[in-house]
């Protein structure tokens, strides 16, 4: 039996980042990935494999090709009509994955991290026992222990999941042909984003949505202007529906729903019903029931304050705990546990955890919504500042969208931050930034931002807070 100071089950953002930052501080650390590819271990979890990673490929990819079809000619860029060759973009997706495995694998090595390659169970406190493809079994035994394991996608009762025609995020991300028609069920990010990639290779897209809006728990204001630009871009929406069965028509699937409120039913012939829910934490097989460890109503395994379970010296982080389903969130647990494990203070900061939709434009937030500021009877101010004002942004074809920036009535302090916009994703830091040191509005208005770039409107939105925006 191998022992370590720690172990993790996992691999993907938390469990490796938890990994490197417990061999800094001097740690004997170790590793569990089932995920294979070419025979060796995948590391990165579902984000770099089969979500954040491979989906932003396929963003960026989609992006230049709609552009090439639509938005060069007014420029004075002559190029004809682009010729897509999926398989090719596919392969240029699949090259970046394995780029960022192969880097992660790197800095195990470099960090004297082992990995061991199987599935990993808990089978008694301080015991991890890696069951290998080739059947052979590793004991391990850990001074601490580390479930990062992860989510899959949720899945709708009665709707089978064939990753070749009702597909989750994973089907969605390998498709060989771009689809006729596209449904999705489920109105949130995952949903948007990938039928933006398929929507501008030439899909038609329609959105099924329980709810009465897209985007649900993001600011209003920019919800209702970014599902008019997703109108625009070509996407239906048929929202406050619930879908009720996806049945085999011919070639195609059905897909039947009802009115939330009506109960009007209404069908849809699809050539791919995209499954996008929501996910749900990834726990089984790991021996949480026969270790007594519990988990909350929606199968997130409780922690305290520390990530530490109900068993001492096993800990948890990621999607298989409380809190937003966000790679850096997972990130930042995995470090401040290593800390914690190795004495330090680490803190983490729930109320600051960015959220970014990368489509086009693309959303970014981070803090309270103008909704959840009433909720909480908190008097505020806002600011507004519209990137068709904004210079860079008139003349590099961006001008769609707005900064909103929300500020405390009494105190300046901001309070929230929400941008739709392009180059949204990398925008909304400094607002992260200003709000972890308490920063009001004035501390962002009066800061100097270099003329001209997009993250001016950021600054015209703290000043409008105060009613004195310069640029209108």
């Amino acid at each position: 039996m191998s022992k370590f100071d720690l172990v993790i089950i996992g691999t993907g953002p938390g469990g490796y980042v938890c990994a490197i930052r417990a061999a800094q501080l001097g740690m004997r650390v170790a590793v569990v990935e089932k995920r294979q590819r070419d025979g060796r271990p995948a590391h990165g979890g579902t984000c770099l494999n089969v979500g954040c990673i491979p989906s932003k490929a396929l963003l960026h990819a989609s992006e230049k090709y709609a552009q090439t079809a639509n938005g060069l000619a007014e420029m004075g860029i002559g190029v004809g009509k682009p010729k897509l060759d999926l398989a090719a973009m596919q392969g240029f997706k699949d090259k970046g994955v394995r780029g960022n495995v192969d880097g992660i694998d790197y800095l195990f090595k470099k960090n004297g991290i082992e990995v061991f390659a199987g599935t990993g169970t808990i089978t008694a406190k301080g015991v991890v026992e890696v069951a290998g493809a080739d059947d052979k079994t590793v004991k391990l035994e850990a001074a601490n222990i580390v479930i990062a394991t992860g989510s899959r996608a949720a899945e709708l009762p009665g709707i089978d999941i064939d990753e070749k025609q009702i597909v989750t995020s994973t089907g969605a991300l390998e498709l060989k042909k771009v689809p006729g028609h596209m449904v999705i069920i489920g109105g949130g990010v995952i949903g948007l984003e990938l039928g933006s990639v398929w929507q501008r290779l030439g899909a038609k897209v329609t959105v099924i949505e329980y709810l009465d809006q897209i985007l649900p728990g993001m600011d209003s204001d920019i919800v209702k202007q970014f599902q008019r630009s997703l109108k625009k871009q070509g996407f239906t929406f048929k929202l406050s529906s619930k879908v009720l069965a996806v049945e085999k028509a011919g070639r195609k699937r059905k897909v039947m729903f009802e009115g939330v409120k009506t109960g009007k039913a209404g069908e849809l012939e699809a050539d791919i019903v995209l499954v996008a829910i929501g996910r749900v934490p990834f726990t089984e097989g790991l021996g949480l029931e026969e270790l007594g460890i519990g988990k909350d109503n929606r199968g997130r395994i409780d922690v305290d304050e520390h990530y530490q379970t109900s068993v001492a010296g096993i800990y948890a982080i990621g999607d298989v705990i409380r809190g937003p389903m966000l790679a850096h969130k997972a990130e930042e647990e995995g470090v401040a546990l290593a800390e914690h494990l190795a004495g330090q203070k680490p803190h983490v900061n729930y109320d600051l955890i960015p959220g970014v939709v990368y489509t086009q434009p693309e959303i970014a937030a981070v803090g309270a919504t103008q909704e959840e500021l009433k909720k909480a009877g908190i008097e505020y101010r806002v600011g507004k500042f519209p990137f068709m004002a904004n210079g860079r942004a008139r003349v590099s074809h961006g001008t769609e969208g707005f900064v909103k920036l929300l500020a405390d009535a009494r105190t300046d302090r901001v309070l929230g931050v929400h941008i739709m916009g392009a180059n949204a994703s990398e925008m909304i830091h400094e607002a992260a930034v200003l709000m972890e040191f308490g920063g009001s509005s004035e501390d962002m208005a009066r800061t100097c931002h270099a003329h001209p770039t997009l993250s001016e409107a950021v600054k015209e939105a703290a000043l409008d807070a105060d009613k004195r925006a310069l640029h209108i």
